[in-house]
C-alpha cells in the first residue's frame, strides 16, 4: 500500500466531488489499487485554508463547507497558510489546482502550476485556461523535474476523452476532432428545440447551475475553443492557440432558425472541430445545422460528445459528463491512479 498525500487548491464542486469520492469509496480504492489517498491540506479564498500533515477526514470537509461553517474550524496543527506555503512547506506529494482562473490569462493557477512543479510536486488540475494557454511549456518543466502533469479534467469532465484520445487511438491516425464541448450552451439549444426562447433558455441554465451571472464565456464560444485548443495540443501533437481558433457563438440564433433547421430535418449545435492536412491546421467554434443523422445531433441537454474521425477506424464517438461534482471530481481520480500506476510499473 502506498500512500499520496493531496493539497487541494480550492475546493468547490471539483474539490468536493474528489472528497465525495474519497469518504465514500476510498476503502475500495485503496484494496483494488493499492493506493490510498489522504487529504492534508485545502485551501480556499471564501471558506478558509487548513492543513494537517497527518491528513484530513474529508467527511469533515464536507460537512463544514456548510452554510455558517468554515474550514479552519476543524482542528488541526495549521491554518491560514497561503497557496505558496502550502506549495512550499506542506508533506504533500500532490497537489491539486482546481481555483477560479480566467481563460484568456490562466492566471492565477498557471502561477501555482509552475510553483509546484519546481518543488518537484506532481501536480493535476482541472483549469482549462493553463492547459489551453501553456501545456507545452507546462509538460516540458514537468518532465524536466521527473513528476506527472494529469490534465484529464479539463475537457469533459470525467469522461476521458483526453486518456482514449492519447492511449488507445493514437495509432488510428486522428486526422479530425468535432464535438459539442460546452453543456450550457447544448442545454440552451435543447430547450430551444423544444419552445423555449433563447433568454428563458439560458435564465434556466443559470438557475440549474450550468451557466455563470456572467455567460459570456460559455455562449460566446470561449469555453468551447479553448477545449478544441487543449485536444489538438494534447491529442495531435499541434501547438494551435486560442486566438487561431475561429470563435462563433450562439447569441444571434433566434426561435426562427431553430424552426426552419427543425423543419427539414436538421437540429442546430454548438461545435468545436479541428482539422489537419499536410498543408495546414484549421480549427473553429460555431453554431452548425447538423442533419438528424449525425452522431453529435442526438446529443441533448447538458451532455458532451466528441468524435474522432480516424484513418484506421472512421469515426469513434464518445459520449458522457462534461461536468457535474462527482463526475469532475473523477477525473482527478483518474489522474490520481495514473499516477499510481506510472510510480509502481
Amino acid at each position: 500500500m502506498r500512500t499520496y498525500r493531496l493539497a487541494l487548491i480550492g475546493f468547490g464542486n471539483v474539490g468536493q466531488g474528489l472528497a465525495t469520492i474519497l469518504r465514500d469509496y476510498g476503502p475500495t480504492i485503496a484494496a483494488q489499487h493499492g493506493a490510498d489517498y489522504r487529504i492534508v491540506a485545502v485551501n480556499t479564498v471564501r471558506k478558509g485554508r487548513v492543513y494537517n500533515p497527518e491528513g484530513l477526514d474529508p467527511g469533515q470537509l464536507l460537512q463544514n463547507c456548510g452554510v455558517n461553517q468554515r474550514l479552519d474550524d476543524i482542528p488541526a496543527p495549521y491554518t491560514g497558510w497561503t497557496v505558496e506555503q502550502v506549495i512550499r512547506e506542506s508533506n504533500a506529494e500532490v497537489i491539486i489546482e482546481m481555483t477560479a482562473s480566467d481563460l484568456l490569462t490562466g492566471q492565477p493557477a498557471t502561477d501555482y502550476i509552475r510553483a509546484a512543479i519546481a518543488q518537484d510536486r506532481h501536480v493535476i488540475t482541472t483549469n482549462k485556461g493553463p492547459v489551453g494557454l501553456f501545456y507545452p511549456e507546462l509538460s516540458a518543466m514537468a518532465a524536466e523535474r521527473g513528476v506527472h502533469l494529469g490534465v484529464e479534467g479539463t475537457v469533459m469532465g470525467g469522461t476521458p476523452v483526453l486518456r482514449v484520445g492519447r492511449e488507445l487511438l493514437a495509432a488510428a491516425g486522428v486526422e479530425r476532432i468535432q464535438g459539442i464541448l460546452n453543456g450550457t450552451t447544448n442545454y440552451i439549444l435543447t430547450r430551444m428545440a423544444e419552445g423555449e426562447s433563447y433568454e428563458a433558455a439560458l435564465r434556466e441554465a443559470q438557475k440549474k447551475g450550468y451557466a455563470e451571472a456572467n455567460p459570456s464565456a460559455d455562449v460566446d464560444g470561449y469555453d468551447a475553443a479553448i477545449k478544441i485548443v487543449i485536444l489538438t495540443n494534447l491529442l495531435l501533437g499541434i501547438p494551435l492557440k486560442l486566438e487561431n481558433v475561429e470563435r462563433e457563438g450562439i447569441g444571434n440564433l433566434t426561435t426562427r432558425d431553430i424552426v426552419r433547421a427543425q423543419q427539414v430535418g436538421e437540429v442546430w449545435k454548438l461545435v468545436a472541430w479541428v482539422e489537419r492536412t499536410p498543408d495546414m491546421v484549421k480549427a473553429a467554434v460555431r453554431p452548425i445545422r447538423l442533419p438528424a443523422t449525425h452522431p453529435l445531433a442526438g446529443i441533448s441537454g447538458a451532455t458532451n460528445a466528441v468524435t474522432f474521425v480516424t484513418k484506421l477506424l472512421g469515426e469513434v464517438t464518445i459520449v458522457g459528463p462534461g461536468a457535474g461534482r462527482v463526475e469532475t471530481g473523477y477525473a482527478v481520480l483518474s489522474d490520481l491512479l495514473e499516477i499510481h500506476h506510472r510510480l509502481n510499473g
